[in-house]
């Protein structure tokens, strides 16, 4: 088997080779650092690469193979982790001049999980300055670039891992979804991401745990792999109180043959939420994959706003005072390593009175009551992930089918919603624009409905199998 043949198996298929002596864990693992060193100088996918320790490890993981002992469900497969979470011994930047060279002492809690089920960090991913916005910049070095147009954006905070996993740089990466930072790349570069419910996957450290927005998930080329990645990294932690107390399910096995699972289901569709603006030819990609699930999935599907009060505001009410009071200090000692969209973002912040912070909050409670009423009666909401294709590496879209977007908020209305709720939500390749630009349909769930999100995904997979079209990397 190939080394490009390896890079573009799925990670089950490879742990399944592997188990079965197969394939070796370092001949994946070679196959896979020399693709990131090949590929990463145009990327920029990966600000710090492990190449040393992951031989070692995987050398480990294929000697224990020989001897029997492989029994993770990740063993000897390489897993990328994005550089907002700790890694012990290795670079942990978060997009920081301020900490470019520091090493982390400590494994965070996703990283502990997937080294106990056998899995090899490869590197730190890229991310925006502090994970602060969609677009995968910072001070750094060059922008992450995606992988389908290089003069494109990845999308971010996540961008490196989604760019990663559709560069064939890797099987299986961890993503953070604060305002849809995993479902933002996984859009825009072609790939699998799950925001699962808040507090399924434990998020630790945590500068700010009582914000209750921020989930780590997967982001991988096959809801299969998803699953797998989601069954070792969910779970309860102690050290993050917000986790949901209670076992992961068997979501391998749920995608099996998930099509079971969504006959006579009710699913509502909102091509907009009646505010947001949305390219044509994305609308048009979305809704055809919506009828998918009335068309061959035995659906109840009907189209419908949830006519909530709009949370751009609140939210970014939220997002600025949190990163006015994590890193406010930071800018006031080296202003000159902030970039416009952070300062703008950290002022904002100062310049928000406690009541103002208060009626935000408010307004968060309120908000969620009214996504509640509107999901009750339905087991799926879908909706576009991103209203548009991949947008210039260099700057934002100013409008969105002729409106005008002078926010982040206003390219984010189909991702931040449920981050402010909690609710799972997964991007599902669904199409390509005529430039050749990958388009998403989102999939929400009802609270903690992990498993039937990743059900509806993997329906869909079987029905329009995306992990087959590759990016024109050469």
């Amino acid at each position: 088997m190939s080394a490009t043949e390896l890079c573009w198996m799925s990670a089950t298929e490879l742990a399944a080779a592997i188990q079965r002596r197969e394939v070796s864990p370092v001949d994946v693992m070679e196959a896979i650092l020399a693709r990131i060193e090949a590929l990463n100088p145009q990327l920029n996918a990966f600000l710090a690469v492990d190449t040393d320790r992951a031989r070692t490890a995987a050398k480990a993981s294929e000697d224990a193979v020989m001897r029997g002992e492989a029994h993770g469900s990740l063993h000897g497969l390489p897993v990328s982790i994005k550089d907002l979470e700790p890694v012990a011994g290795l670079r942990y930047t978060a997009g920081s001049k301020f900490t470019e060279n520091q090493i982390a002492d400590v494994d965070g809690a996703v990283t502990q999980r997937v080294k106990a089920a056998g899995g090899i960090v490869t590197g730190k991913t890229n991310t925006s300055h502090y994970g602060h916005k969609d677009m995968c910049d910072n001070l750094l070095g060059d922008a992450c670039r995606n992988p389908w147009k290089r003069d494109r954006t990845s999308g971010a905070s996540s961008g490196g891992a989604a760019a990663s996993v559709a560069a064939g740089m890797g099987p299986l990466a961890h993503g953070s979804d604060g305002a849809g930072s995993i479902r933002i790349p996984a859009a825009l570069c072609g790939v699998f991401g799950l925001k699962p419910s808040f507090g399924r996957v434990p998020y630790w450290p945590n500068a700010d745990i009582w914000a209750a927005r921020s989930h780590n998930g997967p982001i991988t080329r096959t809801v299969a792999d998803a699953a797998l990645m989601l069954r070792v990294i969910a779970g309860p932690e102690p050290r993050d109180p917000m986790t949901i107390d209670q076992a992961p399910d068997d979501y391998v096995a749920a995608v099996t043959h998930p099509l079971e699972a969504l006959k006579g289901l009710r699913v509502v569709w909102s091509e907009d939420f009646g505010y947001a603006p949305v390219d044509p030819e994305v609308r048009q990609l979305t809704q055809a994959a919506a009828e998918r699930f009335s068309r061959d999935f035995g659906c109840h599907v009907e189209a419908a706003n949830p006519g909530w009060d709009d949370p751009r505001e609140l939210t970014a009410t939220a997002w600025h005072v949190s990163y006015a009071a994590r890193i406010g200090h930071l800018y006031d000692e080296r202003p000159e390593w902030f970039e416009p969209s952070l300062v703008e973002m950290i002022e904002a912040g100062r310049n928000t009175s406690g009541l103002e912070l208060g009626k935000a909050q408010v307004a968060r409670t309120v908000f969620y009551q009214q996504a509640f009423d509107f999901l009750e009666p339905y087991d799926l909401l879908l909706t576009p992930q991103m209203p548009l294709g991949a947008w210039s590496v260099d700057a934002g879209p100013t409008t969105i089918d002729g409106q005008p977007t002078p926010s982040m908020f206003d390219r984010l209305n189909f991702t931040f919603p449920f981050n402010l709720t909690g609710h799972p939500a997964a991007s599902v390749p669904c199409g390509f624009t005529r430039e050749g630009l990958p388009v998403a349909l989102q999939i929400v769930g009802r609270w903690h409905a992990d498993t039937l999100v990743l059900q509806a995904a993997a329906a869909f997979e079987q029905a329009q199998p995306w992990a087959q079209h590759q990016p024109p990397l050469g």
